[in-house]
């Protein structure tokens, strides 16, 4: 088995190329999954998808066919040419699978370093494949091993604190062009997570809210979690709102723009519009007096965040070699216990067939049994410790396989080295 990761983000593809790419929904994302697993090369899959990326995580047993199967599935689903994207995508195998997944949940690989969200995004792909059956044993250990990586980098760094997401820097750009804003109306379309944060940063950059979504229900239960009044309107007061007020940022998993031309009234103010939704929410628009930014669009904020960011990253990135290192360790120790514990069940087999022998011809008598029993167990443990500490060492060097192949056969051993091994971390996730 084989970890392959195929990764399309900010960084290799634009934002035209990533709307096509997003799943906007479970179903959609259910479908792909179901149909990349619908062979026996790919064996497991996780599918991300957020604003700024799609990942397709998997364990295989062919890397260059289950290459090939993902990104043509990707090519139909998407519209997109196969050839293009074979030439866009990030292709990471094996540890560097592994290393790539440890990057993306520590908040390493983001357009914005740190941002606080991707773990939690992760974590639901994650959910969503387990529920479904989709993913076990190769991927569960991988996940959990992450989760562990990025709370690592939270604890002995400070990227996770601070102002760190897309919703964030939008707000941030917003003030930057209008400075005295106290009192500034801030439109925000839509009620999802990405509107929260977004409420949350303009209310704390002194921006007022005024809240649209076409869940009004949602939308009034959002506003009543801040403190401060959120002006919630109805979702047909948005042509009328976005034509009076000077900011307004939108961010709905709708599958298509909702904010188009026809909607657009000439004004003599200056209006912000912030799209931080992938697809777009907002179609191509030319109005005066009117800036429109899409996610890319923020890059100048992103730059000077992962300046300011830079060393902090560096220790962070370092965790990340460490914990992906760690984690194959982790791998070939899981494969030592099994081969350990069946070298112990044999030679009790042992014990229990000889004592009852010698007990059925009268070589020791059957009052002295469990004494005898324990004698033997006594020997054999101070005989197997060496070789299990040897064992142990072996698990980090290369030539663990062949070791660990030779000893079942000379032993008969049975392989039971592929059984799920849960580790404590992995069964607290999924309860």
């Amino acid at each position: 088995m084989s970890y392959l990761s195929i990764s399309f983000t900010h960084k290799n593809t634009d934002i035209h190329t990533r709307e096509k790419l997003a799943f906007s929904d479970d179903n959609a994302r259910e479908t792909f999954l179901k149909t990349i697993l619908d062979n026996a090369i790919i064996k497991e899959a996780v599918l991300l998808s957020t604003c700024n990326r799609v990942e397709i995580i998997t364990t295989v047993n062919d890397i260059e066919k289950a290459k090939e199967i993902i990104l043509k599935t990707l090519a139909k689903y998407s519209e997109l040419d196969y050839e293009d994207l074979s030439l866009r995508a990030n292709i990471y195998e094996t540890s560097g699978a592994i290393h790539h997944l440890f990057t993306v949940a520590s908040a390493l690989d983001s357009l914005v370093i740190g941002e606080t969200q991707i773990v939690g995004q992760l974590k639901d792909a994650y959910r969503l494949s387990l529920a479904k059956g989709y993913c076990s044993q190769g991927i569960t250990r991988a996940m959990t091993y992450a989760f562990k990586c990025a709370a690592s980098v939270r604890t002995a760094t400070s990227l996770g604190t601070g102002s760190v997401s897309v919703a964030s820097t939008a707000v941030a750009k917003a003030k930057s062009l209008i400075p005295n804003n106290e009192g500034v109306k801030a439109l925000v379309v839509g009620a999802g997570e990405m509107s929260e944060l977004t409420v949350k940063h303009l209310l704390a950059s002194g921006f007022d809210v005024v809240l649209v979504s076409r869940n009004l229900k949602k939308a009034k239960l959002l506003a009543s979690t801040f403190e401060k009044p959120i002006d919630v309107q109805p979702y047909e007061n948005i042509n009328q709102l976005l034509n009076q007020l000077p900011i307004l940022i939108s961010a709905t998993s709708a599958p298509y723009p909702i904010i188009k031309q026809n909607m657009v009234q000439e004004c003599d103010f200056n209006r912000y519009w912030f799209d931080i939704a992938v697809p777009r929410d907002i179609d191509e628009i030319k109005s005066p007096h009117l800036q429109i930014f899409a996610v890319d669009d923020l890059q100048d904020i992103v730059n000077e965040n992962m300046s300011l960011r830079a060393q902090k990253a560096k220790q962070a990135y370092l965790i990340v070699n460490q914990q992906s290192s760690e984690f194959f360790d982790w791998l070939k120790s899981l494969e030592i216990e099994p081969v350990v514990k069946n070298l112990y069940i044999k030679a009790n087999d042992v014990i229990e067939k000889r004592v009852a022998l010698a007990i059925a011809k009268g070589f020791v008598d059957g009052s002295n049994e469990e004494n005898i029993k324990k004698l033997c167990q006594t020997v054999l443990n101070e005989f197997l410790h060496q070789p299990t500490i040897q064992l142990k060492d072996i698990a980090k060097k290369s030539e663990c396989d062949v070791v660990l192949g030779s000893i079942q056969a000379v032993f008969g051993l049975q392989n039971d080295s592929n059984v799920l091994h849960q580790c404590e971390h992995a069964i607290k996730f999924n309860t």
